[in-house]
């Protein structure tokens, strides 16, 4: 149902897409803004990892870090099935991570050090067990064409009062209406997307990690840490806000048509729903996290116990 859902948003926003086009330049203009966004996607594809990671001034690790990231990474990778994504490090306070590339073969997982200094192993492994699945779900693909194809509708719909085409077919009050509403409609699709992959992401991370109430108990404390702390990176570069694990720009409480991720509550509630449904065999880690081992972003450092 999942991904009936996102086909169908997926192709509410292509259908879209192609309405402005016609609207602008009738049969011709919905073809050449097809070959524009085709373009736009692909460059987008190809790139997204380096554009996302450079956004956030992320610094890879390297295998034998010492806070055992990038181990525990490719543990988790193989019981998703996956081959070794790379893993970096983004040096801000506030508890987020996202997931990053074009395909399996070609992804990254970026936490921040807020992240880890909030999270108990067991929770940071359920973190990114969540990350992992949007890799093993393309996630990261269907994201970055969607915010391609939003970013392409609001360049039409500017657009729009060059274009004598659109002026004859709705009048200068319906091409002004136009401007507003395209773009709109574009957000709302793209936000429904988001929400739609995040439960099911969610769903699959506690399959992989084999502990639900991990990840639950890391969403409680990466929101309330998200709503408190900062993230200047992810203010700057706003279209992003739909790629992290929890929204860094102060999610909105409810479920609502504006939200970029579902309600934290009705998450972790789906969570809890999980226990007893999955494998929980996999034994938890035997030490916590240490704060003191968090290195500066870009360092390398020696490897420790958890390696």
């Amino acid at each position: 149902m999942s991904y009936f859902k996102t086909a169908m948003l997926m192709a509410a926003m292509t259908a879209l897409f192609m309405g402005l086009g016609y609207l602008l330049g009738g049969v011709g203009g919905a073809v050449i803004a097809l070959i524009i966004a085709a373009a736009m996607n692909v460059y987008t594809w190809w790139n997204s990892d380096k554009m996302v990671l450079r956004m956030h001034n992320a610094q890879p690790l390297e295998p034998g870090d010492r806070m055992g990231i990038y181990a525990m990474t490719a543990d988790l990778a193989r019981n998703a099935g996956l081959p070794e994504p790379k893993v970096y490090l983004i040096d801000t306070p506030q508890p987020n991570a996202f997931a990053t590339g074009r395909n399996p073969s070609n992804a990254a997982v970026a936490v921040t050090t807020g992240l880890i200094r909030s999270l108990s192993r067991e929770e940071l492994a359920g973190v990114i067990a969540h990350e992992l699945a949007h890799i093993r779900n393309h996630d990261t693909a269907i994201m970055t064409v969607t915010a391609t194809f939003a970013g392409a509708i609001s360049m039409l719909a500017n657009f729009a009062l060059f274009f004598g085409g659109s002026r004859e077919r709705l009048g200068l009050f319906g091409t002004i209406l136009m401007m507003i509403a395209a773009p709109f409609a574009a957000a709302l699709v793209q936000m429904a997307i988001s929400r739609t992959r995040e439960y099911a992401a969610d769903k699959a991370g506690a399959e992989i990690c084999g502990h639900p109430l991990w990840l639950a108990s890391a969403l409680e404390k990466i929101a309330s840490g998200a709503s408190r702390i900062d993230n200047a990176a992810a203010e700057r570069n706003p279209a992003t806000a739909h790629m992290f694990i929890i929204n860094p720009l102060h999610a909105h409480k409810h479920d609502s048509l504006f939200a970029t991720h579902p309600a934290t509550e009705n998450r972790i509630a789906a969570l809890r729903d999980m226990v007893g449904q999955v494998d929980q065999s996999r034994p938890a880690p035997s030490k916590p996290l240490s704060k003191t081992s968090i290195p500066k972003a870009g360092k390398r450092s020696r490897p420790g116990p958890w390696s």
